[in-house]
């Protein structure tokens, strides 16, 4: 049996520390690969970010005071300092000094915050620091400032952010900054990351068992892109290169059931690219390792879901993954699997004979705002607020929060996909909720 991905990798990463080679590089669990990859593949370099947006009234935020709670994050938590590179072939992440940016961005004229903020974003730039603040102030909506709280995907998953959010309003509220932080408490984090990466990397090597990825083999083997290319010149001059539609429907008791928004998903496949497609689409999952320590990173896995939409050219057992009940079952049985890293995932299904490069056609993620504290600034709490028209990591992305309602949103890449077929297929994603999945 040949050796997996992952401890491919593990034993490039371990040989950095011999021969003289600086040990202070600290390895990449599965998911930040990915993202690692994914930002070499695009053609400006430009990493996958993470942005949260919070309005305040104006002139609540104090940014030197805000500039310094954030870089005592930063000190503190290797992942908000460290900076991906690649050393002898080998993605890695370099420690750095904890250094937080805050960037006071201004209005045009007609300009909105929205339109400053997008614009910030849009000229990201790929060398810097993981995590980076913008106050956007003016427009008409002068009675209020907004803040972004920006990462690199590679620095942050879900359970990070409601994390970040909690302890950057208490390093505020008590005028902390990098000073505050020990050497000894910064090193102990920084083990205890070190630690954490590793368990993770053990826990993905077991995952990529070959009955895994016979699994992933198999399940995949009918997948491929369904999603054109760009096409150069399809967004017309000034307009945003994202188009962007949103609904509110009632939130059922506990929350939708995550096999319904994967229907969901298939009927918006189907709408996209047409019966007979089995197109990959991509939903973050997993937490950490057991035993780990509670450290801030990258730790969710990206599940490829096969969204076959129909009857049509592809394996009998594709054809069973159309009806809800026996998508709900082959979810259940996916998780069991949810372990195994991406680039496994892709080269299992490669090998299987599926005509996919790796590529996902969309993105599901689903978040629930009742878990996530409200920023709060000198005793002002923040409202969190969307900012559409952004760029996008895949073709079409859906988002789902689940709160007090159930708020659909999709943004779709317009060099990819015309306006009119992805209203339709939002439709489509809405109109499947109304029929209930079983969990």
């Amino acid at each position: 049996m040949s050796p997996s991905i992952t401890s491919q990798y593990l034993a490039r990463y371990r040989r950095l520390g011999t021969g003289g080679q600086p040990t202070d590089l600290l390895p990449l669990t599965g998911a930040q690969r990915r993202f690692v990859l994914a930002r070499s593949l695009d053609a400006a370099g430009r990493p996958d970010v993470v942005p949260m947006f919070f309005a305040f009234p104006r002139g609540t935020v104090d940014t030197a005071r805000l500039r310094a709670a954030a870089c005592h994050l930063a000190a503190l938590h290797p992942a908000l300092r460290a900076r991906p590179g690649v050393v002898r072939g080998t993605p890695v992440l370099r420690p750095a000094a904890p250094d937080v940016p805050l960037e006071l961005l201004g209005c045009g004229p007609g300009e909105d915050v929205h339109t400053a903020l997008r614009r910030a974003l849009a000229a990201w730039a790929a060398e810097g620091p993981p995590m980076r603040l913008y106050l956007a102030q003016g427009g008409p909506a002068a009675g209020e400032e907004v803040l972004a709280v920006v990462l690199d995907h590679a620095a942050c998953d879900g359970q990070s952010l409601a994390r970040i959010v909690k302890e950057l309003g208490t390093a505020y509220r008590d005028g902390r900054g990098p000073a505050d932080v020990s050497t000894s408490a910064a090193t102990t984090e920084l083990a205890a990351y070190r630690e954490t990466v590793l368990l993770q990397l053990d826990a993905e090597h077991r995952a990529a068992a070959p009955d895994a990825l016979a699994y992933w083999g198999e399940r995949l083997r009918a997948a491929g892109e369904s999603a054109p290319l760009p096409r150069p010149g399809a967004v017309a001059a000034g307009a945003l290169p994202t188009g962007a539609a949103e609904a509110l429907l009632p939130c059922p008791d506990g929350g939708a059931p995550f096999p319904s928004l994967l229907v969901a998903c298939r009927a918006a496949a189907g709408a996209l690219f047409g019966a007979g497609a089995v197109s990959p689409l991509g939903y973050p999952w997993g937490g950490r390792p057991a035993g780990a320590p509670p450290v801030l990173g990258c730790f969710l896995n990206t599940v490829v879901f096969p969204a076959a939409t129909g009857a049509g050219p592809f394996p009998p057992e594709a054809t069973s993954e159309v009806t809800p009940d026996a998508t709900a079952e082959a979810w259940w049985d996916d998780l069991d699997r949810a372990d195994t890293p991406f680039d496994e995932v892709v080269h299992a299904a490669r090998s299987a004979g599926a005509p996919w490069s790796g590529r996902l056609d969309g993105m599901l993620t689903v978040d629930d705002v009742r878990r996530r504290p409200p920023l709060c600034l000198g005793g002002v709490e923040g409202r969190e607020v969307h900012v559409d028209g952004r760029r996008i990591p895949a073709p079409f992305a859906f988002s789902v929060t689940q709160g007090p309602g159930l708020r659909l949103r999709m943004a779709w890449d317009r060099a990819v996909l015309d306006d009119r077929t992805a209203e339709e297929a939002f439709a489509a994603f809405r109109g499947a909720l109304s029929s209930p999945v079983p969990a």
